[in-house]
């Protein structure tokens, strides 16, 4: 069996910056992937066997929300289930800090993923440097 394990930085770190870099720059093209947030967000990479496989970060959105974003998996990883287990992670950590809702700015092609871990859409499809994203909401207060 695999071993998993995730971890929560409150700075953005090296193994979280490469992932993102490697998916959302280099595979999809987009240019601004590094923002003021990664400054004040809690970043978390996902393990497996010891190599940096996923990662996610998250801060406060308003009153008990919380927003997840930059949801990646390496594509060596992909397919077992690494990314529902990074935003698992990010619900708990969000959950222990006392937020009620999770908020996601998803990619319109990753929808259905995120339906299947319980969010649901709300609003219009927004671009974001040009590719279609949605906002999804979950409520967290039946993690605890």
């Amino acid at each position: 069996m695999e071993t998993i394990t995730t971890k929560v930085y409150n700075v953005l770190p090296e193994a979280a910056s490469m992932i993102r870099r490697t998916i959302f720059m280099e595979e999809q093209g987009f240019e601004n992937e590094f923002d003021e947030t990664d400054n004040t967000a809690l970043h978390i990479v996902l393990c497996a066997e010891g190599s940096p496989a996923a990662v996610c970060r998250f801060f406060p959105g308003g009153e008990s929300e919380y927003i997840i974003g930059r949801i990646a998996v390496l594509k060596q990883y992909r397919g077992r289930g690494l990314g529902a287990k990074v935003l698992k992670a990010a619900e708990e950590a969000i959950a222990e800090r006392g937020g009620r809702t999770a908020s996601l700015h998803a990619q319109l092609s990753a929808r259905g993923f995120y339906e299947k871990q319980g969010y649901t859409a709300e609003g219009t499809t927004e671009l974001d440097e040009g590719c279609p994203h949605v906002w999804m909401h979950k409520c967290l207060t039946t993690l605890s």
